[in-house]
C-alpha cells in the first residue's frame, strides 16, 4: 500500500469499529486497507473504557442512536461483551493474508453486532468465514499458528507507533483520526481539503 492510501485499523470486539466498518468505503469514497490489530495492545486497551455497568450501558444506548442516525442494519446487543475476540482477530490476520479480509471481517462484525452472537465462541467465528468463503478446516488450522499471532501482535505495534490509540481508526498518511464520528474528518483529508 502507498503511503497516501488510507488505512482502517479495527478490532472485532468493538461496536463503534462495526458502526465505522459498515460506513468506511461510502464516506471515504475509496477502500480503505483494512488492518486488524488488538485493542488491548493499544493505549485506550490499557485503560479500558467502562468504569462501571452504567457505563455500559450509557455506550450501548450511543451505539444504538449512532448506528440508527446513519441508517445500517440494526443493532442486537450480542451475549458477552466486551467479547474474547483472539480467536476472531487471528482469524482476521489469516482472512488478510489470502486476501479476504473485508468479506471475513464485515461478516464477523455482524455476526456479532447484528445478528447478537457471541464472537468468543468458533461457530460464530465459522460463519464470519463461510460468508467469505473460507473454508471451516482453513480456519481452525490458521486460529492455530503462532505465525498469525506474531503477525498480529506487529500489526498492533506498528499501528501503535504511527499514532494509533484506540479503534476504529483511519490513518491518512500520517495523520490518524480516531471514532466512527471522526471518518468524514479522515474523508475530507483524503480529498485535500483543509
Amino acid at each position: 500500500m502507498d503511503a497516501g492510501h488510507p488505512v482502517f485499523y479495527y478490532d472485532l470486539a468493538s461496536p463503534d469499529a462495526w458502526l465505522a466498518a459498515e460506513r468506511v468505503v461510502s464516506v471515504l469514497g475509496a477502500v480503505p486497507e483494512f488492518e486488524p490489530v488488538s485493542l488491548a495492545g493499544l493505549a485506550a486497551g490499557a485503560v479500558g473504557p467502562f468504569l462501571c455497568e452504567h457505563d455500559v450501558e450509557a455506550y450501548w444506548e450511543d451505539i444504538t442512536r449512532r448506528a440508527a442516525d446513519r441508517d445500517v442494519l440494526a443493532i442486537r446487543r450480542p451475549p458477552v461483551f466486551p467479547a474474547d475476540s483472539d480467536f476472531a482477530m487471528i482469524v482476521a490476520t489469516y482472512a488478510k493474508r489470502i486476501g479476504k479480509v473485508v468479506a471475513y471481517s464485515l461478516g464477523a462484525f455482524r455476526q456479532s453486532f447484528n445478528a447478537g452472537r457471541d464472537l468468543g465462541e468458533q461457530d460464530t467465528v465459522l460463519l464470519a468465514g463461510a460468508a467469505a468463503e473460507i473454508h471451516p478446516t482453513a480456519i481452525l488450522k490458521a486460529g492455530q499458528l503462532r505465525s498469525l499471532r506474531e503477525r498480529l501482535e506487529g500489526a498492533t505495534a506498528a499501528a501503535a507507533q504511527a499514532g494509533v490509540l484506540d479503534v476504529p481508526a483511519v490513518r491518512v498518511g500520517t495523520r490518524v483520526f480516531h471514532g466512527d464520528r471522526e471518518l468524514e474528518a479522515a474523508a475530507a483529508d483524503l480529498a485535500g481539503a483543509p
